[in-house]
């Protein structure tokens, strides 16, 4: 079955077709990094524009790279939560016309159950797992039953660790997309020039949450307070102290959860699985068994879309072209099980 798996939540452009939830034939990813970089940050407005301009000639790139034809596609999948709603529209809304038009079988998606699939694409893995979900809009710890039933053991009880990134960077005027400038600018730097204060939650109502809002105003307004004797006060050793208290701030969490789980395999997913420092600080627990996707695989892309679409389709799951997008997602809170598909038979 070859599935087209179409992707646009947020600022990349994405189409890819897959067979058989594992074999990539194309994957087409225009990035719109250049248009938003002069705002330090993605602008909803200008996305969607760019999606409508993009989305058709993005498609037909894929085709193209597959060497295949609409006839060729056995179904059509798109992403439809959770992103920015004009973004979302977009993608959704042309997937939705193009199966109808091809009379092909459709299939919205949860993005986030994409950026969990995405390791799959490259490697055989076994449910149960906990699954680490970290990007610009979320940061959870789940443990992953299957391709579309996760239970939420933690999440964010703020800001993002993307977020933070991102919102560092800016202050800072250090670039943009913040979470690589950091990565790259933090290699440079000594983790040890400051000790930044990893935020402390209720041990019982939160135990595997995370928090971020209070370490980025501390990088951000009292920096100076934080540095440790005899270092100097340089952006790579700032973006170094910041970048191991944010990490270590989700692998604290994570570490705990293996140990109350007693699961060892653990998936990461989302762009922020792309920091270098992240897959350090995970490679050194021999004890447990990390896989992250390769790293053209973290960020937003249609491979994933359309992989973990397979599993659907082969279910029998059908989207009802009256489905529409939906920005967030409600379910996606601590201690709910079932996150899944909606979809008509």
């Amino acid at each position: 079955m070859k599935v087209l798996g179409i992707e646009s939540s947020c600022d990349e452009t994405a189409c890819a077709i897959v067979e058989d939830g594992k074999t990539i034939l194309s994957n087409v990813v225009a990035t719109q990094i250049p248009f938003h970089k002069i705002y330090k940050g993605v602008v909803p407005e200008i996305a969607s524009r760019k999606h409508a301009e993009w989305i058709l000639p993005v498609v037909k790139q894929a085709l193209k790279e597959a060497n295949l034809t609409m006839d060729d596609i056995d179904a059509i999948a798109a992403t439809n939560r959770p992103g920015l709603m004009g973004s979302l529209l977009v993608g959704f809304t042309f997937g939705k016309t193009l199966a109808w038009a091809t009379n092909k079988p459709f299939i919205a998606i949860n993005h986030m159950l994409g950026h969990l699939y995405a390791a799959h694409l490259v490697n055989d893995i076994q449910y149960p797992y906990l699954g680490l979900l970290v990007s610009g809009g979320h940061s959870i710890i789940c443990k992953v039953n299957n391709f579309d039933d996760l239970e939420v053991l933690g999440t964010t009880v703020d800001d993002s660790v993307g977020e933070a990134f991102d919102k560092v960077s800016k202050f800072y005027g250090l670039g943009y997309p913040g979470g690589v400038v950091i990565d790259n600018l933090a290699k440079q730097g000594n983790p040890k020039a400051a000790h930044f204060p990893i935020p402390k939650l209720d041990e019982e109502e939160h135990r595997y949450d995370v928090s971020f809002s209070g370490l980025k105003t501390a990088v951000i307004h009292q920096c100076d307070m934080f540095w440790n004797e005899g270092f100097e006060h340089s952006k790579e050793n700032m973006c170094a102290a910041f970048q191991e208290t944010a990490v270590k701030t989700l692998t604290n969490k994570l570490f705990r959860a293996v140990e109350d789980t007693g699961l060892k395999t653990v998936v990461a997913g989302g762009g922020v699985a792309a920091n270098s420092r992240l897959r350090e600080i995970l490679a050194e627990r021999k004890d447990i068994n990390c896989i992250f996707p390769p790293l053209k695989l973290c960020g937003d892309n249609g491979a994933m879309i359309a992989g973990v679409a397979y599993h659907f389709l082969q279910r029998g799951d059908r989207t009802s072209f009256d489905t529409t997008a939906c920005a967030r997602i409600p379910q996606f809170k601590r201690g709910l099980a079932q996150v899944q598909h909606k979809g008509k038979k």
